[in-house]
């Protein structure tokens, strides 16, 4: 029999509306809103569903993204729907441990608000991040070694799509060199700074001082972190990986080639966006994926996933 994964996506997706529709339907995810609006001291439902121009600033992005993910998430919980095992990119971890019982959903919410101000805080001027399409990692990754200068990889998105990140010309120099070696493109992102660079290294020691105030739990499920692409177990083991997330690459592509390996055959997005569903069509389409962003999406889900008394997706 195979496994399920529920995968939470990071910055970059988020949008006025998102769990909107879960908002207004289903009670347990008005209520998810209304506790991260107290651990915030923001309020998330105006954030996110009213015309704003804060949803697009890191410091709120964030803590607006981990809401909208773990609306979703609770209405599956309601339903009864578990799974076997859960990741998430960047910010997206804090979703997987929430979803893995490692975190509430309390402390996750106040956590991510701070990273999130933490981050938009260390952010130097001279930043900057690039997409690097066509060329495999490991020459990359001697572009970015060779290059003089702060510039290393960001994200192992999936084949032939890896972010690098930096300072600004070190990103522009290293660009150039994996064009040299024959990258398709190098695409300059729109981002407010140089993330999972080790010109976070600060916001990632502030964030540390913050977890030391947190409880984590055992996970009841297993979850896969970021920096190592290997699965986290025990308690001890996430506060110092959630530190070291910050400043660090996120090993995305080698997260789900693991998880396939260890026979996860279905993948669910929960979250804003398909930008995952994206990155695992080009990692390995021979597994199955769907979304859940949309009411309908869930509805969908249920409709296709019939649980027996009892049952858990697991």
């Amino acid at each position: 029999m195979g496994k399920t994964a529920f995968m939470f996506p990071g910055q970059g997706a988020q949008y006025i509306g998102m769990a909107k529709e879960f908002y207004e339907s289903i009670p347990a995810c008005r209520e998810v809103f209304e506790i991260a609006s107290k651990a915030s001291g923001l309020d998330i439902a105006a954030l996110c569903f009213e015309e704003n121009e804060k949803i697009n600033i890191t410091e709120y992005t964030q803590v607006c993204m981990l809401t909208a993910e773990a609306a979703i998430l609770k209405a599956l919980q309601e339903k009864g729907y578990r799974a076997d095992v859960a990741a998430g990119l960047s910010l997206g971890e804090y979703g997987a441990l929430i979803a893995c019982g490692a975190l509430t959903f309390a402390d996750a919410f106040a956590l991510v608000r701070k990273r999130g101000i933490y981050m938009q805080e260390a952010v130097p001027t001279g930043g900057a991040m690039a997409a690097v399409l066509g060329l495999d990692a490991a020459a990359i990754e001697e572009a970015c070694g060779e290059t003089e200068g702060i510039v290393s990889i960001a994200n192992y998105n999936c084949p032939g799509q890896i972010v690098i990140t930096g300072e600004e010309q070190a990103v522009a120099k290293a660009g150039e060199a994996c064009k040299e070696a024959g990258a398709k493109r190098v695409v300059p992102l729109k981002v407010s700074g140089p993330f999972h660079s080790a010109m976070l290294k600060g916001a990632g020691e502030k964030l540390a001082e913050e977890l030391s105030h947190v409880t984590v739990h055992k996970p009841e499920i297993p979850y896969v972190a970021n920096v190592t692409a290997d699965y986290v177990t025990e308690a001890e083991a996430v506060k110092p990986l959630l530190k070291e997330q910050v400043s660090a690459s996120v090993r995305w592509q080698q997260t789900i080639e693991r998880l396939i390996a260890d026979g996860v055959d279905e993948f669910v997005e929960i979250g804003p966006g398909k930008t995952l569903s994206g990155f695992m069509k080009k990692i390995n389409r021979d597994v199955k994926v769907c979304n859940i962003d949309k009411l309908e999406d869930f509805e969908a889900f249920v409709g296709t996933h019939p649980l027996q008394e009892g049952e858990s997706l697991c």
